[in-house]
């Protein structure tokens, strides 16, 4: 984690009242609390982030310039009392507005707790012995990777907990999962700071290979002759743009082509996009007031001891923001970059700075549309080109790259990648895994999947959206259909939120449409924007297990709810060591209506991963996400006045002029 302290006030700020809470915000935000509730050094903060303004103060800011008041929300944990507090603190008023203890919850894991737990667990007799049946004296080799521990049956009540997994490194930039300590589960008081519980399941041999990924260390002899030296045949790709990006900035708001948008941060959600918008004839429509992921789900499917614990929420037992990267020119980002500092709380309320946590750059993305009139020979082509919103976050062993797209036809897409090291598993030399794939041997990688969901507080052209689904539909051979050849786009408008929680369909090229029945093109056609799914999984845990009982957003797709300020999370605010489905299934329950309503759009999507030799030992990039495309929003084609590029080729060649466009005869 590489953060560090701040201690001057940031100067990015434009005083729009989305803005992030500033260094000085923050430290102020603690000092008020310390002030006015007496905190003792027990209470530990959780989380210190902006309380919104609401939409209708947003509004009037934007209208009339009236000032939003400035506040923090902030979570407090007592580890004496044993209490998760809600708070709320005026910064326009120097003064403590709102105090609420929930009982029966857990926040999620702190980052002190987090790097404790290594040293409580390496500490722990029981555990030392465990080791030493393994073969292992130095525990200074010890890697141990905190994980959250979800529930068990055998667990005690009503107790703050982490289970911790243990790897071996043979030097401090091995790679420790090509050695985990396979059977050996603890489990951790993080109130007391201390191991209550060693399980050890039986000793496995550790795998001998290393798995090594660092130039330095993989060509020692130990890894795969395959491997035996760095490419050497790879010339230099430089992205230049002579006059500069084509957006702007200022503080938080973005301006590029068409686009409007601020970009916004959470500590849990990392990365958040406001009010984004489209310029169309000199006036800013509005197509998403918010957009974040709102959960990450990781359930692995293998029933061993090690492994079946393995049920993490990442962003509501972690927070994604916490753990975003410094991003790099050249390494994470090419090009022209703006870049985005995040600042986070550590547990005494202080200020935390990521530098250059957000990259903002400019993408050619090939031909945007083209078309070659074979009568004339004329020839027409315009690039598309999109500005990427990105971050990268470090959950233990995985890394998640988080991008947002804005395409110049007025696309909007997301996208998760996923890369890292796979959370692995030893087996005896000669064995094969049922429930894994080996990747070397006596080490394999689990099968498991990832599911997230975004949630997108829609805006399309105004407040008042309703949502239908879309499938390609073909009619019975009749009078409609004589030839068979007959299908139609088929609308079904989900009206209430009991309707509108549905399940992707290839088969019938199921898409959601979010359209605004107020608002018209020139053909008569309500202002859309569809949901477009892209690859797309279930979870196949059944029902008893942790996903069915605790990530119940999963299970489907799609989910529409009437706009809650309060509804913000798709498993609900503290999923840390729930037993039971909170957020979405919890919303739904209300089944308000969804017919010209200002609604919020839940999508999730999952990523299902079998292991691939080819994943170690590290992971190639994988894909998933979805797009947010215009229908009826235009009048025609928004990237139409694309100007021409500049006519070029490779060295070498002769320049094309764009006029003749069929076959030379020599």
């Amino acid at each position: 984690m590489a953060v560090q302290s701040v201690d001057v006030f940031s100067p990015v700020s434009s005083g729009h009242p989305l803005d992030p809470l500033s260094p000085e915000e923050m430290r102020r935000t603690a000092e008020i609390l310390r002030t006015d509730r007496s905190l003792g050094s027990q209470v530990r903060f959780v989380s210190v982030t902006l309380r919104e303004p609401t939409k209708q103060e947003v509004r009037q800011h934007g209208d009339t310039g009236a000032a939003c008041e400035r506040a923090a929300s902030v979570v407090l944990y007592d580890r004496g009392a044993q209490q998760t507090i809600e708070t709320v603190v005026s910064l326009t008023e120097g003064a403590v507005t709102a105090w609420r203890v929930v009982d029966g919850v857990q926040p999620g894991v702190m980052l002190e707790e987090f790097f404790s737990t290594e040293e409580i667990t390496r500490a722990d007799p029981r555990w030392q012995e465990a080791m030493r049946r393994r073969g292992i004296t130095d525990f200074s080799l010890a890697m141990i990777d905190p994980w959250a521990a979800g529930y068990d049956i055998e667990d005690p009540l009503g107790r703050r907990l982490i289970r911790p997994l243990t790897f071996v490194r043979s030097g401090p930039d091995d790679n420790g999962y090509a050695r985990p300590v396979e059977g050996l589960v603890v489990l951790v008081d993080l109130d007391l700071m201390q191991v209550v519980d060693v399980r050890d399941h039986g000793v496995v041999p550790l795998p001998e290979k290393a798995g090594n990924y660092m130039p330095e260390l993989m060509f020692d002899g130990d890894n795969r002759p395959a491997h035996t030296a760095v490419r050497s045949d790879l010339r230099p790709i430089d992205i230049t743009q002579p006059e500069g990006p084509s957006f702007t900035v200022d503080g938080y708001a973005v301006s590029w082509q068409k686009w409007r948008l601020r970009v916004g941060y959470t500590p849990r959600e990392g990365l958040v996009l406001h009010q984004i918008g489209y310029e169309d004839r000199g006036r800013v429509r509005p197509v998403v007031y918010r957009a974040s992921l709102s959960e990450m789900y990781i359930p692995y499917a293998d029933p061993a001891p090690t492994h079946r614990i393995k049920n993490v929420f990442d962003e509501g037992e972690y927070g994604i923001g916490l753990l975003l990267n410094p991003l790099q020119l050249g390494c994470d980002c090419l090009g022209e970059i703006h870049y985005f500092d995040a600042v986070a709380n550590d547990q005494d309320g202080q200020p935390l700075t990521i530098p250059n946590a957000i990259c903002m750059h400019e993408e050619d993305y090939g031909v945007g549309w083209k078309h070659t009139d074979f009568r004339t020979e004329k020839m027409e082509v315009r690039r598309s080109r999109r500005l990427v919103i990105s971050c990268f976050a470090t959950v233990g062993n995985y890394e998640y790259g988080f991008f947002w797209y804005l395409y110049t036809d007025g696309t909007i897409q997301f996208e998760v990648k996923l890369t890292g090291v796979i959370s692995t598993g030893a087996i005896p030399v000669g064995e094969q895994p049922r429930f894994g794939t080996l990747v070397a041997p006596g080490l394999y990688g689990p099968h498991h999947q990832h599911f997230f969901n975004v949630r997108l507080d829609m805006q399309v052209d105004g407040d008042g959206n309703s949502v239908y689904e879309v499938d390609a539909a073909a009619l019975p051979p009749g009078p409609d259909n004589p030839y068979g050849n007959a299908w139609i786009a088929q609308r079904k408008q989900l009206t209430r939120e009991s309707e509108a929680q549905r399940l992707f369909d290839p088969f019938v090229a199921r898409t959601w449409h979010i359209a605004n029945p107020s608002s018209v093109n020139e053909l008569g056609q309500p202002a859309t924007y569809k949901l477009m799914p892209g690859d797309n999984v279930l979870p196949l845990q059944q029902e008893g297990s942790q996903a069915w009982t605790r990530a119940q957003f999963a299970y489907k797709h799609l989910w529409v709810t009437a706009y809650d300020p309060a509804e913000m999370f798709a498993a609900g605010d503290y999923p840390n060591q729930s037993q039971n489905a909170g957020g979405l299934p919890e919303f739904v329950k209300a089944d308000r209506s969804l017919d010209d309503q200002d609604i919020v759009v839940w999508y999730s999507f999952g990523a299902h991963h079998v292991v691939r030799p080819e994943d170690w030992p590290v992971m190639p990039v994988s894909y998933a996400g979805f797009h947010l495309k215009p229908v009826g929003f235009f009048d025609g084609n928004p990237a139409l006045d694309m100007p021409r590029s500049t006519p070029a080729c490779h060295a070498g060649g002769a320049p094309v002029d764009g006029s003749a466009a069929g076959p030379v005869a020599e």
